[in-house]
């Protein structure tokens, strides 16, 4: 009886011990892989010996970064090298000779029109210039004979006063003619006899460009001041993005910058306009760039990346392939008499492929610039091995 007491008391403890293992009760609390803090560093004293040789250090020094400020911007015609063009007197279409899609050269005809304004206008002008051709010969014969004492004062300055008047009317008309588009040369046509092919309105070209835009048929009536054709001469685009006022403040008109275009080759320009004053809803100052698009790489109203390169000043930088992240910190590896030590540092402005360093280390370390990767593993590997 005593025996089976004591078996009783063994099964149950050898249970109550087997129960607690399960548990995790009697084993103690399995080590956590270390998590660095940013105020601590981790000596690397055994590399192996491949990694070892793709190390390459740098002296790190004080080196002038420049602070580069990007914004986005988009593509815009230069508005200088835009033309609407319209009919400057009514008329009806006669001839299309310029459609959508053409390059035209400036001074090309787009189109003639059929006019009775034309007619009657040419009609006066051809009338004003023969009657100021008589006056000038009148006047001329008349200054001639008062040389001679054969008329009097009176009838030369009548001659004089008819020249004149005459002169002024030829002259109004002959201006009506030019500013409707008519060329000196068809006005010298028209005074020796020759005339416009039936009087007919001829409607050019103003500038050199591509017709983006046709609102004109044949046989269309057509009003003065009625837009017929658009043409764009893209050879040249403005480029517009908006700064923070802040960042605005830093740059003056002449500031090299760059152009960079989606899928494309960056463009170097420079700034040719600030705003003077601010947008009122999104408080940014509006920026142009004028640039050189011989070869059509820029689309009117495509956008674009624009980059201005601030104020450079002299700071400790390295090259960005120094620094690397752990637990999401920024960190490098620094060189040191028994091996290598990571620090964590904190950043400032980046570009030219450095990085500015503002906490963590100073001029003369040498630092990691290559072979950053293999010193990462082997740290991570001995902080866990420690534990």
């Amino acid at each position: 009886m005593y025996r089976l007491f004591l078996l009783a008391i063994l099964f149950l403890t050898s249970c109550s011990e087997s129960s607690n293992q399960d548990l995790g009760v009697s084993e103690p609390d399995r080590p956590e892989p270390q998590t660095l803090s940013s105020d601590q560093s981790f000596h690397i004293a055994d590399v192996p010996k491949k990694a070892h040789e793709r190390i390459r250090t740098e002296t790190a020094i004080e080196r002038l970064t420049p602070h580069i400020v990007t914004a986005p911007g988009h593509v815009a015609v230069d508005l200088t090298q835009v033309a609407k063009v319209s009919s400057r007197i009514p008329g009806q279409i006669e001839r299309v000779l310029g459609k959508l899609g053409d390059q035209v050269a400036q001074g090309q005809p787009l189109a003639t029109i059929e006019s009775l304004m034309l007619d009657e206008l040419i009609q006066e002008y051809l009338v004003a210039k023969a009657k100021g051709d008589v006056a000038k010969t009148n006047f001329k014969r008349t200054q001639q004979l008062l040389d001679e004492n054969i008329v009097s004062k009176r009838r030369f300055f009548e001659d004089r006063g008819r020249y004149l008047e005459a002169q002024a009317v030829y002259q109004h008309v002959r201006e009506k003619l030019l500013n409707m588009g008519l060329t000196p040369k068809e006005l010298h046509q028209l005074e020796h006899g020759s005339h416009l092919e039936g009087h007919q309105y001829i409607l050019r070209a103003p500038l050199s460009g591509t017709i983006v835009d046709q609102q004109v048929v044949l046989g269309q009536g057509v009003t003065s001041g009625e837009e017929l054709f658009e043409i764009v001469d893209t050879s040249r685009v403005w480029i517009f993005a908006n700064l923070p006022i802040e960042q605005a403040r830093r740059f003056t008109e002449g500031d090299q910058g760059k152009v960079i275009p989606r899928g494309g080759t960056p463009i170097m320009t420079r700034l040719t306009y600030i705003a003077p004053v601010a947008e009122g809803t999104t408080r940014t100052v509006r920026v142009r760039f004028d640039v050189d698009n011989t070869h059509g790489r820029l689309k009117p109203n495509e956008y674009v990346e624009v980059q201005l390169v601030d104020e450079q000043r002299p700071m400790l930088s390295i090259p960005n392939t120094a620094v690397t992240m752990v637990d999401g910190k920024r960190g490098v590896f620094i060189q040191k008499e028994t091996g290598y030590e990571f620090v964590f540092v904190d950043i400032g402005h980046e570009g030219g492929g450095f990085v500015e360093i503002t906490r963590g280390m100073k001029v003369g370390n040498q630092v990691v610039t290559k072979g950053v990767f293999d010193l990462k593993n082997a740290m991570l590997e001995g902080s866990i091995e420690g534990h």
